[in-house]
């Protein structure tokens, strides 16, 4: 990701007042250090004081292509130093309204003899004066902006440009990345239906359309010594229980190694499928086979929805994108004697977020699918979790739709699908009625760990809807 930095000031500030301009370069540099990381590249474009200086650092922004634009007010700045910039930017915008300190030493302030001293004190905390100028004439160029008003080393203006970051980090991975789209929609699910156009419109993401044809096939040329490898795996990775039998086991290794070979083959970095499979006897095979392949992938963060569900592959992409896992669920039930909401799903899990070892267990029949064979079942980790689904929304072409609770322990169903217990402040038909009344599909994602606000964000930069359940 390639975050540009910049700070904004005036100059005719600089032959006024001396050592003006070098500490607040200085206060820019600051923050540069503190936003590189592995992964983030800063453009640092240094401190852009005219309107000429605007549009040459606008231009440097396009050559560098940038994902998301920092803009530093470490003065009173002319709003046409900032117009230029951000119009040839063309990244999402985040002005920091960052003091060098808490509040100016008064004392010390006063003290000073020199009138002209005193002036280029103050200016360096006048982050704010200008806020409202470049507001205005933002939003009048209909440039959407956001804005981290603190303490230039405070933890808590710290925390929200941590978030900021996160969120442009999902932008730009959601805009570069590879959803394959394998098979078809599960007959009669209407809520799932979507709009793969819209999404490679709002999201940015590419859809690759893929054939269960091309799986098996793949599925068909793997070698013996491959699919002992990978059993090796399975027994590692997963608690394999003692009733699945070696052929399930080799069938499921065989068609996680083709998994790969198609993922690796079409550059994928996010799957939805679901395929009846019935009438051709490999494709049967190939999708009743495919569970543990497809849990392996989700937990190398490349995540796996079943029942097709294209929006639900972007949320659990955009969870395991903020380190909070993401894995496939839905309502099974309601305890009222616990106040607890039982959730959970048939298919990939994503076992990085396991309360215990991921069981692999045979079903003699999938409910609902084509096809018998190895299931996996876990239960989300105990703590905070996160419940995000990707609505379609009439007025804001898609909305983010969220809610904070937590996983606790306690009797779950023995079904060899993923379940968990979770309880929300709102209680569990409250819960359930709001949750409902936001109007998401049946599916959604959950996630470990409390992070809304960091959701709320990437709503934001993506210009779509956020509804917080709660």
């Amino acid at each position: 990701m390639r975050v540009g930095l910049c700070g904004i000031g005036l100059d005719a500030y600089w032959p006024q007042f001396p050592g003006l301009r070098e500490r607040l370069e200085g206060y820019v540099a600051q923050v540069s250090a503190r936003l590189m990381r592995p992964g983030v590249e800063v453009v640092n474009l240094g401190l852009v004081d005219s309107a000429q200086r605007s549009r040459e650092a606008g231009h440097q922004c396009r050559r560098e292509d940038i994902d998301v634009l920092f803009l530093y007010v470490t003065t009173y700045a002319l709003s046409n130093t900032v117009l230029p910039l951000i119009q040839r930017a063309g990244a999402p915008v985040i002005v920091l309204n960052l003091q060098p300190e808490a509040a100016i030493d008064y004392q010390r302030f006063n003290q000073l003899k020199d009138g002209t001293a005193m002036t280029g004190e103050w200016l360096a905390f006048c982050n704010a004066c200008s806020l409202p100028e470049i507001a205005n004439v933002m939003m009048r160029a209909r440039i959407p902006f956001h804005q981290v008003t603190g303490v230039l080393d405070d933890a808590e203006t710290w925390r929200e440009i941590e978030e900021w970051l996160a969120a442009a980090r999902v932008r730009s991975i959601l805009a570069s990345a590879r959803l394959g789209l394998m098979g078809h929609y599960y007959s009669g699910m209407l809520d799932i239906m979507t709009d793969v156009t819209l999404v490679s419109i709002v999201f940015g993401t590419h859809i690759e359309l893929l054939e269960v044809d091309e799986l098996s096939a793949l599925a068909a040329n793997v070698e013996d010594s491959e699919i002992a490898a990978r059993v090796s795996v399975f027994h590692e990775i997963f608690d394999v229980q003692k009733d699945c039998s070696p052929a399930d086991l080799s069938s499921a290794a065989r068609t996680s190694v083709a998994l790969d070979r198609l993922v690796e083959l079409h550059q994928l970095d996010a799957m939805a499928y679901y395929y009846k499979g019935s009438g051709i006897p490999a494709n049967e095979q190939t999708m009743s086979s495919i569970i543990l392949g497809t849990s392996l992938l989700t937990a190398r963060h490349v995540p796996v929805a079943g029942e097709y569900e294209v929006k639900n592959a972007l949320a659990m992409k955009m969870l395991d994108c903020l380190g909070a896992g993401g894995s496939f669920t839905e309502f099974y039930a309601a305890d009222f004697k616990s106040d607890v909401i039982l959730m959970g799903h048939d298919g990939p899990c994503h076992i990085a977020i396991t309360e215990d070892k991921t069981r692999v267990r045979p079903l003699d029949v999938y409910h609902g699918k084509v096809g018998r064979g190895l299931s996996v079942a876990m239960s989300v980790k105990s703590g905070p979790v996160t419940l995000l689904s990707i609505v379609e929304d009439a007025e804001a072409r898609f909305k983010l739709v969220v809610a904070e609770g937590e996983s606790v322990p306690g009797e779950i169903l023995e079904i060899g699908n993923t379940n968990s217990r979770y309880r929300f402040p709102l209680g569990a038909r409250g819960f359930v009625n709001a949750w409902t009344a936001a109007g998401p599909a049946h599916h959604c994602a959950v996630g470990v760990g409390h992070i809304a606000s960091t959701l709320e964000r990437v709503a934001s930069l993506l210009e779509v809807g956020f509804q917080m359940v709660s």
